[in-house]
């Protein structure tokens, strides 16, 4: 441990939780700035929770682990995930999400723990957590298919359930409300796929969280229906050059060095994207090609 590190944690706290994990075996990882336990634990028996099965809990010392926080949650019945938020220092952020079997263990969690003393001066704090797990995609070309959009988000991110696409006055090109297996799932997906979509499509989108509301029909696109572009609203993205198209939209899958950043090669994903992904009337032969999307 640095000194830095040394003069923020409390030692006594961090080998608590380190003596707890070797004698319980228990499997914590961290990733994303939290610390998960489960989803599902080990020896988990029974179906992945529905709706209203997670709670939020807030008020935590900031120097209080797993070690305490599991068996406390765990006592009201067996925990399907329990994730701790943390910072960089090592120390916890205040918050932390607890995923029950069922609605009802998670009432019960509610009920009994909201107040909890856990050390003087610390009252936890209990509730339902409100499990986003919509998020709204925009900036997307007006051509975008519902069925191949569906298709190249799952294979970049984890979780999605179902696309449903949005257009017509007042959003600009199309918009696609996605719609996640669970909140860590959307989560997690908020944090890449802007930049995913900037390297592996050249295509600057905009991201973020969607009310939990169902979108109506009116508000779903066909999936075969495509839209031609405004003239007097061009897309964010400049005109592909005349008579060739960005690599993304001539071939079937990212070729060699095409995801590349700033100062060298990056990882490269390859994503082999359903026939027609993004496609494009031809480009009409003239001096001035038009702006797309």
């Amino acid at each position: 441990m640095d000194y830095t590190r040394s003069q923020v944690l409390n030692p006594v706290r961090v080998q608590a939780l380190e003596t707890w994990v070797k004698q319980t075996n228990i499997q914590l990882k961290q990733v994303n700035g939290q610390r998960r336990y489960g989803g599902p634990p080990e020896g988990w028996e029974g179906p992945m929770p529905g709706a209203r099965c997670e709670v939020f809990i807030s008020q935590i010392p900031r120097d209080t682990y797993e070690d305490l926080l599991i068996p406390l949650f765990s006592s009201v019945g067996p925990l399907w995930e329990f994730r701790l938020m943390m910072n960089f220092s090592g120390q916890n952020r205040g918050f932390a999400y607890a995923k029950y079997g069922s609605a009802a263990v998670a009432s019960e969690a509610i009920r009994t723990l909201n107040g909890h003393m856990l050390e003087p001066g610390y009252c936890l704090s209990v509730r339902r957590s409100t499990e986003k797990r919509q998020l709204c995609i925009g900036g997307l070309p007006l051509v975008t298919q519902q069925e191949q959009l569906l298709q190249v988000l799952r294979k970049l991110v984890e979780g999605v359930e179902r696309v449903s696409l949005k257009a017509g006055p007042g959003i600009e090109g199309v918009s696609a409300i996605v719609v996640f297996t669970s909140h860590h799932a959307a989560s997690m997906a908020k944090k890449v796929i802007v930049e995913a979509f900037k390297k592996h499509f050249a295509l600057s989108v905009s991201i973020k969280w969607q009310s939990s509301g169902k979108p109506g029909p009116e508000e779903h696109m066909p999936a075969q229906k495509a839209f031609l572009p405004s003239p007097t609203k061009p897309r964010r993205l400049l005109a592909p050059p005349r008579h060739t198209l960005p690599p993304f939209l001539r071939t079937s899958s990212i070729p060699p060095g095409f995801c590349r950043t700033v100062g060298g090669p990056a990882a490269q994903l390859q994503i082999p994207l359903p026939p027609g992904f993004f496609s494009l009337p031809p480009l009409p032969l003239s001096d001035h090609p038009p702006h797309y999307f």
